[in-house]
Parts: structure tokens; sequence; C-alpha cells
């Protein structure tokens, strides 16, 4: 049974289902209509905000060529400065949040003689329909072409950070010269999409991106490397890679150090090495739907005999041309493809035994088909950005006659916002430009809704309605139950203006035809931690700052597609020098059965659980990032499930299996999955840093339990992986604890004091 029988077989038995017109249909427009489009976006919280300047046309406000042969270094990087006459941009006078900037890039070829140096709150897009060209000029010297890391900041919080539908091009440069077109040395909440590396064949010096100074992302996404030496070089934490092309190179993906990762779609042409970890710096990655042609060796790898060095091969398709799928320590151990219905596994198993070591072992696997292509991978989606509609079929919120809307952060937009949102819903594409849009009430948005922010534009909530932490309502209620259609939100930021223990920041209820109709692309969560929110000013006590109740929950006859989205409870402040210790109660909560993709999620300190799957069916949760709050633990003073006791849902823990007086076991769970079916996880990084209110540093095992899988079918978790957490899986059945893993041995680096797990296969039921 394909997808959508799938899909309308159920929306059949949902009450009230209908599918709607969707309007006007897009047309093919000449020119981006992004480029077109009136600009009056702010920011809100800075001085004379309401003039600064947030888009900056290169050519038509800062006289860049784009001609080829012009050097446009200087308008280009006066784009990136500019700081409406006041001190550059680069001086961090504003804080993380304060400085937003798209610098806009029109068709062309761009020559550079110097890097161009980008910065916090500042996203570089082209144009989609005829990408620009940033080309190295033939006497370029630098070692970057362009430095997508801000160095007023700690790579950790390089937060807020976008690069897409651009080309970076050596082929001008000499063969020999050490050339890196990107430093990417960033963190959570940044885009890199729709880019082609461009360097020359037999540039045995160029490489298209590495990250020197490290960073904690969660994705990159649709981009290729072409020609060079190196496609990736790795220096990261984690990362889940999606979409990409890696052709004519030494080495496609070289993994100096990646403590866990995710490789989807990836697809390697003429590469003489693809995946590269032979110095086992690399505690797991997962290689699934991915293809390799005319390669010599697909992954070349150490061979390790410990936890470090995991590796997941599913769905992967190589041609004879291919010498060797796997090499490990030298030697070949597995040649040909491994089909969509195995597993090929280096590391340690665990369940449905006690656990097993597998140094390239077939085992069985399981992918449920609503959550499937036609070719039997996994759904995947690259971001829209609505190029086929022309500026005419684009509605500014803040450009609406008679419906005044202002994104200041002070005046409530409800009423006139819900009012254009329906009156476009299936005819146009909503834009809005930067801004605070305050909301007091829930934002319904229809079938046929398509939303585009500017440098993550913020719906923020605010007032009563959400202060009833035992009746959680809805900021944004993406449909209603039994609906489907089309609700596609990019670069969006969900965030509350108040302390609202009652404040879902999305429910969605709505599902679409097929994959990615309702969908969130490069669209995050923030609860305090930046100007704007009282919960940046008044939450030094967790006990008394109830700041929301969940950022994202997906209902049961929902069905949505998630890619590159964080939800942020704030552990330190972005602008400012406030306390920071929100209790957020949950993170992402799905109980959705209809098909539910999860790709590049970071879900960071909520006081329950990270990630929350209660009685859901088909789910593809592609790789998540989470950390614990760090106000929890030892010295606490403040268990969970306190300060949410008195609320709990059906599907929170409660954590009756700790002691009551247990600080270590009483912290939030990383993963929680239970009652499920259905669901497979590809990758898992589960961080703990701090212990308690003074956040005393972990340098060793500071957290009970890492993840709880409890009473679940098919359920087939790949790459767990912890630091400073003792127990990495703790299954349950019908109330009572099973099974238990426990520092998977010898992990040894980031690991020393957790663990790596290859697999855990003990509620699959092959």
């Amino acid at each position: 049974m394909r997808f959508t029988q799938f899909f309308l077989g159920l929306a059949a038995v949902a009450a009230g289902s209908t599918i709607p017109a969707e309007g006007v249909e897009a047309r093919h427009s000449s020119g981006y209509w992004y480029e077109k489009i009136q600009h009056n976006g702010i920011s809100p919280f800075i001085t004379n905000g309401k003039n600064w300047k947030v888009f900056r046309n290169v050519k038509t406000d800062f006289g860049a060529k784009g001609d080829g042969v012009t050097d446009d270094w200087a308008a280009i990087q006066a784009a990136f400065d500019y700081a409406n006459g006041t001190a550059s941009r680069s001086s961090g006078a504003w804080g993380t949040t304060g400085a937003p900037a798209v610098v806009y890039i029109p068709a062309g070829t761009y020559r550079l003689s110097k890097p161009l140096q980008s910065y916090v709150d500042t996203v570089v897009m082209g144009d989609p329909t005829n990408r620009p060209v940033l080309q190295a000029s033939p006497d370029f010297t630098d070692p970057f072409l362009y430095l997508g890391y801000d160095p007023g900041y700690d790579s950790t919080i390089n937060f807020y950070i976008g690069l897409k539908n651009v080309v970076l091009d050596s082929t001008k440069v000499p063969l020999a010269h050490n050339i890196t077109l990107l430093n990417w040395a960033v963190s959570q909440a940044v885009q890199l999409t729709n880019v082609l590396f461009n360097m020359p064949n037999g540039g045995v010096a160029h490489t298209g991106l590495s990250m020197p100074q490290g960073g904690s992302p969660l994705m990159i996404n649709d981009v290729v490397f072409s020609g060079g030496s190196v496609g990736i070089r790795m220096n990261e934490q984690q990362y889940h890679f999606k979409g990409i092309t890696f052709k004519n190179q030494d080495i496609g993906l070289k993994l100096d150090k990646l403590f866990e990762g995710t490789g989807q779609n990836l697809h390697f042409e003429s590469c003489k090495v693809g995946v590269e970890t032979t110095n086992n710096n690399t505690g797991f990655f997962a290689l699934i739907d991915s293809t390799a042609k005319n390669v010599g060796i697909l992954w070349n790898a150490a061979a390790s005999p410990t936890a470090q060095g995991s590796m997941v091969l599913e769905n992967v398709q190589v041609d004879k041309s291919v010498g060797s799928t796997v090499t490990a320590g030298g030697i070949n151990v597995l040649k040909g493809s491994v089909k969509a219905g195995q597993s090929w596994i280096w590391g340690n198993v665990y369940g449905p035994s006690n656990g097993q070591r597998a140094q390239g072992k077939f085992f069985p696997a399981s992918r449920p088909l609503a959550l499937l292509d036609i070719t039997g991978s996994y759904h995947t989606v690259t971001p829209p950005t609505f190029q086929e509609y022309s500026v005419d079929q684009v509605i500014n919120v803040k450009s609406v006659h008679g419906l005044p809307v202002a994104g200041d952060g002070v005046t409530d937009d409800t009423k006139n916002l819900q009012k254009i949102i329906n009156q476009a819903a299936g005819k146009k594409v909503i834009y809005f430009p930067h801004g605070t849009y305050l909301v007091s009430d829930t934002i319904v948005v229809p079938p046929g809704s398509r939303f585009h922010g500017e440098v993550w534009s913020e719906i923020s909530a605010t007032g009563n309605k959400f202060k009833n932490a035992n009746k959680p309502v809805p900021m944004v209620q993406v449909g209603k139950p039994g609906q489907l259609g089309v609700a596609q939100f990019v670069d969006m930021l969900f965030t509350v203006a108040d302390i609202l223990p009652g404040c879902e920041l999305v429910e969605v209820n709505m599902a679409g035809l097929k994959a990615g109709d309702v969908g969130f692309f490069n669209t995050h969560f923030r609860i305090g931690g930046a100007r704007g929110s009282k919960v940046q000013t008044d939450c030094d006590d967790p006990a008394t700052c109830k700041a929301a109740r969940v950022c994202a929950h997906l209902t049961t006859f929902s069905s949505s597609y998630w890619e590159n989205s964080w939800c942020w409870s704030a552990d330190h402040d972005l602008d400012d020098d406030n306390g920071a210790n929100p209790s957020t109660a949950g993170g992402f909560l799905v109980e959705s059965i209809r098909g539910t993709w999860m790709l590049g999620i970071g879900s960071e300190h909520n006081s329950l659980y990270q990630i929350n799957v209660y009685k859901a069916q088909n789910v593809f949760l592609g790789f998540q990032q989470s950390e614990t709050p760090y106000w929890q633990g030892n010295n606490s003073g403040l268990l969970t499930p306190l300060p949410w006791t008195g609320s709990l849902l059906d599907s929170d823990p409660d954590f009756s299996w700790c002691a009551p007086d247990d600080a270590q076991c009483r912290m939030a769970i990383f993963q929680y999955i239970h009652d499920s079916s259905n669901v497979n996880v590809y990758g898992g990084g589960y961080w703990v840093f701090f212990n308690g209110i003074n956040r005393d540093g972990c340098s060793a095992e500071c957290q009970q339990n890492a993840v709880i899988y409890a009473d679940n079918q098919k359920l087939y978790s790949y790459g767990v992986s912890t630091h400073n957490v003792r127990t990495m899986v703790l299954e349950s059945e019908r109330g009572k604890d099973v099974a238990e893993v426990v520092d998977t041995a010898n992990a040894g680096g980031w690991q020393s004091h957790g663990g790596v797990m290859a697999a855990y296969l003990g509620q699959s039921g092959y």
C-alpha cells in the first residue's frame, strides 16, 4: 500500500475530513519574489530599532557589480557590516539577536579578492532561480573564501546564521593553493542549503567546508560538493547530513571528529573514498538511503574493537564499479549493496538478547510503508523557497490595507494576523518581515497556508489565555483534526513574551497528502534567552518560572515533516547578562499515527523530556541532539516532575521508577518512546555538562537515565550516544524494568563517562 492510499484511508475515518481547494495555482515568474517584495522588517528591542535595515541588496544598496570581473569584496562586505550609521555589526553591541540582516545577492558572478566575514543573526540568500556565484579571484591567497563563523562568539553560540541559494567557487585558484571555501564552525539554528561548492577537478589543496573551531550544529542539507580534494572536513559534536552529493573528490566526507551523526540520501560519484573515519574519532555514524558509483571505497574506517567507531548501513546501493563498500583497518569487510530490509552493523547491539558484538553483521530491519517513497527510501523534502510564485502571489503581512500589523513586540497583532492568514490561505504565500508578532490568542492556520519568515521572524505568545498549566492552549494551531492540505513554515521562530505555563507553542492537527505538505523547515523555538520576553528577565529560579508547556504537539491524526528544528529552553542569555533557568515542561510531543518525519532535531533543557513519542505510529526520527536542564541533578533542590507535578499529562513521565530523593534519576529524559509502534530512530546524541542550580561541572556520570523505551512494537533504534550518563537505555514492559544498558564498554574519548551503542533492538520484535 502506497503512502497516499494509506493516508486517505486513515483520513476517511477522521471526523470532518476535508480536502480543501488550493485556489490560485503557483505560476513560474521571472526573478525571485523575495527580491521584489517590500522589505519593512525591524529590530524591535534595540534603540531606534524601527529604522533598522534588515534587508540589504548587494547590488542596488551597496554597488556590487556581479559581472565576473570587478572585485566585489568591499561592496558585499559593506552589506554585512552596515549598522544604520552606528557601530559596525561586528561590534556585538546588539547581542546575538538585535542586529538581524539578510544579505541578498542577485544573480551574477561576484569576484572576491578577500574572504567575506559573516556574523551571527545573518542570512546570506541568493536568487534560487539563478544562483549567484561567489568566486575567488585567481590571486586569492587567504585560507578561506567565506567565513560563516563569527569570531566575536564561541562556536557553540554561533546561532542564527544562514547561507543558501549560492555557488561558492574556487575554480580560478591554482590547484595546489590551500583554500577552503567555507568556514562553518557554527551551532544550532543555522542553515546551509542549496549551495554548490564548485572546485577544480584535481584541486589537490581545495576543500569545500571545514570547521576548525568546532561547534554544535544540527544539519546540512541539499548541497553539492564538486571537485577539489575533500568535500567536508568534519570537526563537530553531531550532524545530520541529508541530500548531499559528493563528486570528483579524493574524499567526500572526512570525519576527523564527530561524536554522533546520520547521513541520509548521500550520493558519492567518482570519489576515491566516500566516507573516511580511519582515525577512529567518530562515536557513531549511520549511512542510509544512499548511493555510490565509480568509488574506490565507499566507507574507509578503522577496525575499531570498541564501541567507538560504530557503523550502521541501511538501504545503501552501490554499483559494480565500487571496489569496497566498507573497508575496516585496511580489510574489505563488506562488498556490494545493503538492502532496505536489512541493516549492516559494526558495533555493540543490544536486545532482544543481552547484547552482542557485531563486527560486520547483517540484522533484519523494518521500514513502515507510510514513511517511504516509491523507491523504498524514507521521504525527504527539499526546503521550499516558493520560487514558483510571482511577487503578486505573495502577501506582506505588514502591508495589507485596512489590517495593520506592527511586529514590534508591543502591539497585539492577533486579530489582524488571523484575518490576513484566512484571506491568503490557498491563494498567496504569507511573508513575515523580520519582527516580533505578539499574539494573545491562538492563531489558527487553515489548509493552504504557506509562511516565509525573514531572519527567523518571531510569533510570540502573551496574555492570560496561555497561563493555565492544567489547560494547555496552542499559540499556533495548524489545522483542525481531520483536515488535509498544505501548511508550510520556512524561517520562522516561535517564542513566548511572558511566563506562560499553559502555552503549547505549536499544535499540529492537520495532515498533508504527501510528506512535507505540512512541513517546518529551518523553523525554531526559543523560550527565554533574548530580549522581548519576561522569561529572559524573570527566570532565575525554575521553581517559579514554568515558562511554557511544550514546543510542539503533534496530535493523533496529524502528519508532519520537520527538518532542522531547534527547541531551546534557554540555558543562557544571548543579549544581556541575566540568569537563565526557565522550566519548560517538554520539547516535542509526538502522538501522530499517520506519518511523522523529524530530521536534524535539537531539543534542549526541557524539564520532563526532550522528545516524547506516545501512542504514536509511523515515526521516522533521523537525528536528535539534546541536553538536560543545567539546573537539574545533584544540588538542584528541585527534583522532577517538579515544578510540573500538579499538571502532568497522561503522556508525561512521572518518574515513579526513581527513589524520591534520587536527584540523578529525577532528571529529564532525552528520548521517551512508549506505547508506540513502527518507530525508527537513526542517531541521538545526549549530553550532560552541569548539575544543580550553581551549575557544577560534570566530569563523571551525572545523570542516571538517557533513553526510556516502554511497551513498544517494531521499535528500531540505531545510534544511542551519551556523555556523562550512566544508563544509556532503560527498557520497561507493563511498568516493570526488564533491561538496562549501562556504559558501553571502552567507548573512550567524549563518551568515556557515557557510551556508544550501535543499535537497540529489544522492542523490535524480530
